[in-house]
């Protein structure tokens, strides 16, 4: 459950974002733009570029499409804070990224469990603009609406460990393309330079069995060689490498569980 609740939207998809809002926006764009610096893939630094995002105001979801739809043919959509699996995968296949109209507190600054506008736009729609990413995102979509429930739960780890926290060599330097990551201060900074991250290269198998916490720090990051690898993994039988995997089961999680969390 979720203590947020979105924000209305016109039919022209226009929010009436407070000052607050705006000035929440600017203080969490402000800061982050300083630590992305250096640390964020070229795709996504590219992408915040041709978005050009205000720092003064909430951004508007039209703002967002028309970029997206230049560069990809993707577009936004927005949604309650919480959306169910199926309408989660029938809009990623149809190039369509769910976006929920709230901001978060300023009490969850640097982490935040639900994923607000700032996350979904800042963290998610720089990389849509790429390619690579958008194709393999409109592909997990399409496979999302053909998975079983079981193949789901463990297809979910996969955009967990690439969408969200995935990280990437870029000129033999780790950076981040995860919008997971790059949404949050404390992430950002942990991912790449914490001392006690695991970062270990991308194996299909091994993503498919890591269990993770929606609610922490991720302990373990999972590296691609190229954002082209992402349009390479989806082009494979990821159905087929779901079964192996729920065949093999989970591999032993790296953080204590979570009390009544039911893990597949």
């Amino acid at each position: 459950m979720t203590q947020y609740q979105s924000k209305p939207v016109s039919k022209e998809g226009w929010v009436e974002w407070s000052r607050e809002d705006d000035a929440i926006w600017h203080d969490l764009v402000t800061k982050q733009l300083a630590i992305v610096e250096g640390r964020a893939c070229d795709a996504y630094l590219q992408g915040l570029t041709l978005l050009d995002l205000p720092t003064d105001r909430v951004p508007q979801l039209p703002e967002i499409n028309k970029v997206l739809n230049e560069t990809t043919g993707w577009q936004v959509e927005p949604v309650p804070a919480l959306i169910d699996f199926d309408r989660f995968f029938d809009l990623l296949a149809n190039k369509r990224f769910p976006v929920a109209t709230f901001l978060r507190t300023r009490d969850e600054f640097d982490y935040l469990q639900e994923p607000d506008f700032f996350h979904e736009i800042f963290g998610h729609c720089a990389m849509l603009t790429n390619t690579d990413f958008a194709a393999f995102t409109e592909h997990y979509g399409k496979l999302g609406q053909l998975a079983t429930p079981k193949q789901r739960a463990y297809l979910a780890r996969l955009y967990w460990f690439t969408v969200e926290f995935g990280l990437v060599k870029e000129e033999h330097a780790l950076k981040i393309y995860g919008g997971g990551i790059l949404s949050s201060p404390a992430e950002t900074l942990y991912a790449l330079e914490g001392s006690a991250a695991i970062r270990d290269e991308f194996d299909i198998q091994t993503v498919l069995r890591t269990p993770y916490r929606i609610d922490i720090i991720q302990p373990k990051y999972y590296v691609i060689e190229t954002l082209s690898d992402l349009f390479k993994i989806s082009q494979c039988n990821l159905l087929q490498q779901t079964d192996l995997a729920i065949e093999a089961g989970l591999l032993p999680p790296l953080f204590e569980p979570k009390e009544s969390v039911h893990v597949e």
